[in-house]
């Protein structure tokens, strides 16, 4: 009798086991939302950072930490955001970004696009006006992409 009880606990014990090591694999069960498709409006910049923050929590604690800026990257488009990812994926393809995690990553784009006070705004303010359909940063982040690809550097 007592033989098929410790049985019995030892095919408890390895079941359990064998749940939690499946639940590790597939990640949490837990539905979470996915960031929204961020283009640099300073309103956005805290809610698509704290989206992102909560997904990768819940679903990626486990991948890489370049894998994790590569999917917020994923969804950073258009507007100024795009073009200053394009460039930053150009530094990071050939290691000379100061990015190496996904909170740098965020600190990088709370920077870059949350400015908050009055001076700030009004910076942002005259750095996204449009000529020709585009901003002065568009401009700004073409530039420098050429000066890149031409492998010339600022003065």
């Amino acid at each position: 009798m007592i033989a098929t009880l410790q049985q019995q606990i030892n095919t408890m014990l390895l079941q359990q086991q064998v749940n939690t090591m499946l639940l590790q694999q597939q990640g949490s069960r837990v539905e979470v939302a996915r960031p929204q498709v961020f283009n640099g409006r300073i309103e956005e910049v805290s809610a698509f950072i704290n989206a992102a923050r909560i997904y990768i929590r819940m679903k990626m604690t486990e991948e890489a930490a370049m894998a994790q800026v590569a999917w917020v990257l994923s969804y950073v488009q258009g507007g100024i955001a795009g073009a200053q990812k394009d460039n930053l994926m150009d530094k990071l393809a050939k290691g000379e970004s100061e990015v190496e995690t996904v909170e740098q990553l965020f600190s990088k784009i709370r920077n870059d696009f949350g400015k908050t006070s009055e001076e700030e705004r009004k910076i942002e303010q005259l750095q996204t006006i449009e000529q020709g359909g585009r901003t002065c940063n568009e401009y700004i982040q073409e530039f420098k992409k050429g000066e890149r690809l031409r492998g010339t550097t600022p003065h």
